[in-house]
């Protein structure tokens, strides 16, 4: 059973509408490991709609949050914006209201495309609203049982005269934790920047830590389920003291927990978000087509690790997803592989179509792609390719956004080895006696070849046998006098995308 059902069933045991939440805090470009956590939790909700659950899927952007440091892709003048709520806080780029919004808009843009869409929540405005205001009032008067719980599971003792709640400051726009006294609804408070004075706890005027504010936010919104990093599962983390809370404090039962384990950049070690320079979930969505991309995640369970390899890592799992979709729609998958074709059916962005998609081979397309600049022109060379008579409409967006999905991966990620140019002109290249001879026969047999990449494929291997040569230096010559390079895509199929004519000239000419 795949383990987005397991989890399911275990939460239809508590019985009850379940509210499936997750969230972020964008205080920077959003990495491609990231869309774990939003994959992971869809996965969990779709599960339990496909079994009939009342069920619902939240998003919570920390929108109050404060900028922690000033990044290294950020501007020099962002220096002075650090430890602002960075929901108040300028776009670095002037095309957004705000810094939040500047980072989390492509984030959610990437995963609708995956099918994800779950509510959004921002958290600034659950403090403006007065949403957390019997629940802030509750830690305040419970600040030393609170304070208590947090010692006592991260083994760090509190500070003096701790409060678990800061105050922004309406002179210097920073947060303060030195408050002085509480007298519901007013936190006096004393600025570093010198200020003094009082914050509403009913109008966003201040915000409680993080392990105090996540368990806040089960409470608030009676959270069943949430997938979250394994180092917030870490003896002593922040899901720890969140349950002793939700126990102690809060009055309810902590959600389901669902740890994942971290996508690692392949080579490179973890991606961390608050560095510019990673692979965005956007990048990842840029170079894999959706349902792809989430495949590449729900074929795993959530305490196995990742390895992303947005290179020669692309072409591979996408072949593993047609494989799985063909064994989806055809049958012929072993009991190993049941698990995949439900992953393969959760991780469509919208219903499972009611037949076999046309496929045409990734590789093959990354051929196709560097030969004709156009859509039109790459429709035309794989029906000649793969004899394909007719496309749906269906078929052809498929088609068009794997192709952009290519294009894409070409320009910014693929490894040097797959990229080449068609030479419009023979290049000027020394052949051999014997790679002369070579070309000659071939294209006497070409020219009453089948073109098809599997009979071009034959005939280059039966002219070099009847010649008495080692097909690999056959290849090399053909290489260097289609793309000037020893090596290239696969050659029969590479040279069936080619107009006929062309290649005989080119042979003629060799």
């Amino acid at each position: 059973m795949h383990w987005a059902d397991v989890i399911a069933n275990t939460l239809l045991e508590r019985g009850g509408k379940h509210l499936i939440s997750t969230g972020i805090t964008p205080s920077g470009y959003i990495h491609v490991g990231s869309l774990r956590e939003s994959i992971t939790a869809n996965a969990v909700y779709k599960a339990l709609k496909d079994k009939g659950a009342d069920a619902d899927f939240i998003y919570l952007v920390d929108s109050y949050d404060p900028l922690r440091k000033r990044y290294p892709f950020l501007p020099e003048s962002f220096e002075k914006e650090v430890g602002k709520p960075i929901c108040y806080i300028p776009c670095p780029d002037g095309c957004h209201d705000t810094y939040a919004e500047h980072f989390i808009t492509p984030f959610l843009e990437a995963i609708g495309e995956l099918g994800i869409r779950p509510r959004i929540i921002w958290t600034h405005k659950l403090y403006e609203e007065g949403k957390f205001t019997e629940i802030v009032d509750l830690v305040l008067r419970e600040r030393s049982k609170v304070a208590d719980i947090l010692a006592d599971v991260t083994g760090r003792k509190m500070p003096e005269g701790f409060w678990p709640f800061s105050a922004e400051c309406p002179e210097c726009g920073m947060f303060s934790d030195r408050i002085v006294s509480y007298d519901f609804p007013y936190v006096h408070f004393k600025c570093k920047c010198g200020y003094e004075g009082d914050a509403d706890i009913r109008k966003g005027q201040g915000k409680m830590p993080w392990r105090v504010e996540w368990p806040a936010k089960w409470k608030l919104f009676s959270v069943t389920c949430e997938p979250f990093g394994k180092d917030h599962a870490a003896a002593g983390g922040s899901y720890d003291s969140g349950v002793r809370l939700c126990n102690e404090v809060y009055g309810m039962e902590p959600p389901h927990p669902v740890p994942y384990e971290f996508i690692q950049f392949k080579g490179k070690g973890q991606m961390h978000k608050s560095t510019g320079n990673v692979v965005t979930g956007t990048d990842a969505l840029l170079i894999t087509p959706p349902p792809v991309l989430a495949f590449s995640v729900l074929r795993y369970n959530p305490e196995r690790h990742i390895d992303y390899d947005p290179g020669m890592g692309i072409l591979d799992i996408v072949d593993e997803f047609d494989k799985v979709e063909t064994f989806y729609f055809n049958g012929g998958a072993d009991e190993k592989e049941k698990d995949l074709l439900r992953a393969y059916e959760i991780a469509q962005p919208s219903a499972v179509r009611n037949k076999l998609p046309l496929q045409v081979p990734y590789r093959h397309l990354v051929s196709v792609a560097q030969i004709s600049d156009s859509f039109d022109g790459v429709v035309e060379v794989l029906k000649r390719s793969m004899s394909i008579p007719e496309i749906s409409g269906e078929d052809m967006e498929v088609l068009r956004q794997r192709l952009e999905c290519v294009r894409h991966w070409l320009n910014a990620f693929a490894p040097e080895s797959v990229l080449f140019t068609v030479s419009p002109e023979r290049p000027d290249v020394e052949m051999s006696d014997e790679e002369r001879a070579y070309a000659s026969e071939l294209r006497k047999r070409l020219a009453d070849t089948e073109w098809t990449g599997d009979r071009i494929h034959d005939a280059i291997y039966e002219t070099a046998k009847t010649r008495g040569l080692q097909p690999k230096a056959c290849f090399q010559a053909l290489y260097r006098l289609f793309i000037d390079r020893r090596s290239g895509p696969r050659l029969g199929f590479f040279l069936s995308t080619l107009d006929k004519s062309f290649v005989l000239k080119r042979l003629d000419e060799a």
